[in-house]
């Protein structure tokens, strides 16, 4: 269970961060806002590397799932645009995807 608030937190960091750089950039918002979206980063990464894991490219490729859902929810609760079926499928084959690569047979003790 760790793993999976490790991989919700780490996406909520990384998408806070990357808004943060989106806001100054291309919102024309104030060049402070990246002073919160590094943090937000270095966040990201520190969760990134609680997850239980042997293998650093596992934990990032089983992460990605994690990022395009929660990516979506940020897209709705955020920014006001509603997922559509086709981004909800995605989704869902993309968080199928993270669950083989964590939990598939002789995965070991990945939580």
């Amino acid at each position: 269970m760790t793993t999976i608030f490790a991989f919700i937190g780490a996406a909520l960091a990384e998408i806070a961060g990357c808004f943060a750089f989106w806001a100054w950039l291309r919102l024309d918002k104030s060049v402070l806002w990246i002073v919160p979206g590094i943090l937000s980063l270095v966040l990201f990464a520190y969760l990134l590397t609680r997850v239980d894991s042997p293998f650093a490219g596992r934990a990032y490729a089983a992460y990605g799932g994690v990022y395009i859902a929660a990516s979506l929810g940020w897209l709705w609760l955020v920014e006001g645009s509603r997922p559509d079926r086709w981004d909800a499928i995605g989704a869902v084959v993309c968080l199928a995807g993270a669950a083989i690569i964590l939990w598939g047979p002789g995965r070991g003790a990945i939580t």
